[in-house]
């Protein structure tokens, strides 16, 4: 008897994964759009890296093979975090665009159950992309990955993605409250997250007022730690992983709960003012 609810809402979540995904192959095209878009992002990036020295007109040969993994991590990194924190501010976005947003959350399922949903179909979607891309950047680019520590590697993706998650559902406030330019200040949220997480370059870098926001992304540790594991094989128990490892565990702590609730309240505001009715 104590299994029924539990069988309930694992069905539950089963379906707002599927739904998704007969989404992204109704969309098809769309879907082929941005896989494209990031491959090509992807790789001139790392052109500019592989150009370095022609570029600058250095004299002294330097490490290319360093600085294409640097890009290609943050190029590749960044193509999941961004495809996983679309899908997750999609749960507003999409409801919109279909028209079915009050039968969705006039429905009697928690939101809860439908976050976590569409959450997971947004990290299978991302890293679905993400290897794709890695496939195509290995079949340019002969990159060294002998020091590589995969388990390292995939550890901190799968621990960033919880923390990323809950800025995700943050965002997710923003075209639920302000329907008409909602979804255009959850792009902004993530470009300014692009601009302070070192995707292509060291924190060091950023003027000083900067780096206290770097220090609040989660993807900064992930970067970090990602570029630890792939450059140096790095083990989970390192001190340099774990200093990538407990801001993410307490990011995620913070962040979820946080946005999780902060979404609740919103979501009553939303259905007292009646702005689930509008469509944009």
């Amino acid at each position: 008897m104590m299994l029924t609810p539990l069988i309930h809402r694992g069905r539950a979540t089963y379906a707002f994964f599927e739904r998704n995904w007969n989404l992204s192959k109704r969309y098809w095209a769309w879907e082929i759009v941005w896989l494209l878009y990031n491959i090509v992002n992807a790789l001139s990036v790392t052109f500019i890296g592989a150009a370095a020295e022609q570029i600058t007109g250095a004299k002294v040969k330097f490490d290319t093979n360093s600085l294409l993994l640097v890009l290609v991590i943050g190029t590749s990194v960044w193509s999941y975090l961004s495809v996983t924190f679309d899908g997750v501010t999609d749960i507003i976005n999409m409801e919109r665009w279909e028209g079915t947003i009050e039968y969705t959350f006039m429905a009697p399922i928690s939101r809860f159950t439908h976050m976590v949903g569409s959450c997971l179909y947004a990290v299978a979607h991302g890293l679905l992309f993400t290897l794709i891309q890695l496939l195509v950047i290995a079949a340019f680019f002969h990159i060294d990955l002998s020091h590589a520590n995969y388990l390292t590697a995939l550890f901190l993706l799968l621990l960033g993605s919880i923390s990323f998650i809950g800025f995700g559902i943050g965002a997710a406030i923003l075209p639920l409250l302000y329907t008409e330019k909602g979804m255009q200040m959850s792009f902004i949220v993530k470009a300014v997250l692009l601009l302070v997480s070192g995707v292509y370059y060291p924190i060091s870098v950023l003027p000083g007022w900067m780096q206290p926001l770097a220090r609040i992304s989660p993807a900064t540790y992930v970067l970090e730690g990602l570029r630890e594991a792939m450059m140096h094989g790095q083990p989970l128990w390192s001190p340099e992983i774990w200093s990538c490892t407990w801001p993410l565990i307490l990011t995620g702590l913070i962040s979820i709960p946080a946005s999780v609730y902060a979404f609740s309240l919103a979501e009553r505001y939303a259905k007292r003012t009646g702005k689930l009715k509008r469509n944009g």
